[in-house]
């Protein structure tokens, strides 16, 4: 650790890297879960999650902890491209994060700046963030800048196509009670009079009060989505997610020119530059970033800026441990989705209370990695000045 003194300032401490241990971890999830994408034949029911998890250590004694993650396949590249990369943050400050990000991704040029590559980035990315507001003593979200100390918050987890309707109805009453505000449901089905008649029992259940959005995970072309979402607008959804492949930024825009319900999509995305085109063509009233996919936080914060410019409103998806700082630091009324797939990775629990998700007074994000990840390690290596 070196000092300098500036002009008229006090000494400024420069902290360095002194070492990166990363792990690839596999999720187990409760039995096959199912969304519109496996009733079309296009995927399997997902079984696991894997993660990827980034602990950065300086010489000053200060830890930030990130992740990146993969549903069904990509994790073991992800883990590869981190592993390749990390040896070039040793001896770098952590305080530079932009610039690091940038070093990081000039190091993998050959693959893109986006896809895995970026998304193996992310993991270092959120960890230096985390690391950032703790040398603070700040959760992240007031050393961005929180415009709210909660978010109003929905749930997906229990709303998937393999529940039967009883199943999804109890779940949300469940979800409900435990202080979450609204209910998120999988639509999509290759029969949509099915997805109607889903929706309409759940609507039902929850009364007219309670936000219900659904997701088709991009499963309807655009007559079908046109057809289907116009039925849908009777139910007084809060948005219709992804209701055309994710890269149809024009299906998009015209769904969204066309409907009085919300369009929500993004997720898939994995870059600024992308997400740009959903931005510049109109194509959604709600954008759905994901942090870990677009290449971490300071990403993310880039497409914020670019969403608040065009008055959009913000949810992003999964990974409600990072999203929740990044939500409450965005200027208009965001949402945060709820999953508690997550809860065996880490020590912590995020309150849920009057259909808000609570920012803790914990530094950083928060969050530290429990037993349970140690135990689901599949592989793991640290990178520190012998490289």
């Amino acid at each position: 650790m070196s000092t300098t003194t500036r002009p008229g300032d006090a000494t400024a401490v420069l902290d360095r890297i002194s070492s990166v241990v990363l792990s690839s971890v596999t999720l187990p999830l409760p039995g096959g879960i199912s969304d519109a994408k496996v009733f079309t034949g296009r995927q399997r029911p997902m079984t696991e999650v894997a993660f990827l998890f980034a602990e950065i250590r300086t010489e000053a004694g200060l830890e930030g902890v990130g992740f990146s993650y993969s549903k069904r396949a990509g994790g073991p590249a992800q883990f590869a491209h981190a592993r390749e990369v990390a040896p070039d943050l040793i001896g770098e400050d952590p305080n530079d994060i932009g610039r690091l990000w940038n070093k990081l991704v000039w190091a993998g040029a050959s693959v893109g700046r986006s896809g895995a590559a970026t998304q193996a980035l992310a993991a270092f990315d959120v960890a230096l963030w985390d690391l950032k507001a703790k040398r603070a003593g700040l959760p992240l979200a007031k050393l961005l800048g929180a415009h709210r100390d909660s978010v109003r918050c929905y749930n997906t987890s229990g709303g998937f196509l393999h529940e039967s309707v009883d199943r999804i109805k109890d779940n949300a009453t469940r979800t409900l009670e435990s202080g979450v505000g609204g209910i998120k449901i999988k639509v999509g089905l290759p029969d949509w009079s099915e997805d109607l008649r889903r929706v309409a029992a759940v609507r039902e259940h929850l009364g007219d009060r309670v936000p219900l959005m659904v997701d088709a995970n991009q499963q309807w072309d655009r007559p079908t989505a046109m057809r289907v979402s116009r039925v849908l607008e009777q139910f007084d959804l809060a948005w219709i997610e992804e209701p055309l492949d994710a890269y149809d930024v024009e299906g998009h825009a015209e769904l969204t020119r066309s409907l009085t319900t919300a369009v929500a999509s993004g997720e898939m995305l994995t870059s600024v530059a992308e997400h740009y085109e959903l931005i510049r063509l109109g194509a959604v009233d709600i954008l759905q970033p994901d942090a870990p996919r677009v290449g971490g936080i300071t990403q993310f914060l880039k497409l914020a800026t670019l969403a608040d410019h065009h008055h959009l409103q913000l949810a992003p998806h999964f990974a409600m441990e990072i999203h929740v700082h990044l939500a409450a630091a965005y200027p208009r009324e965001p949402w945060v989705e709820h999953f508690d797939w997550l809860y065996p990775l880490f020590n912590e629990r995020l309150e849920t209370s009057g259909g808000r998700m609570l920012l803790s007074d914990r530094p950083g994000l928060g969050i530290t990695l429990s037993d349970q990840t140690r135990a689901w390690t599949v592989d793991t290596v640290t990178v520190d000045g012998g490289r």
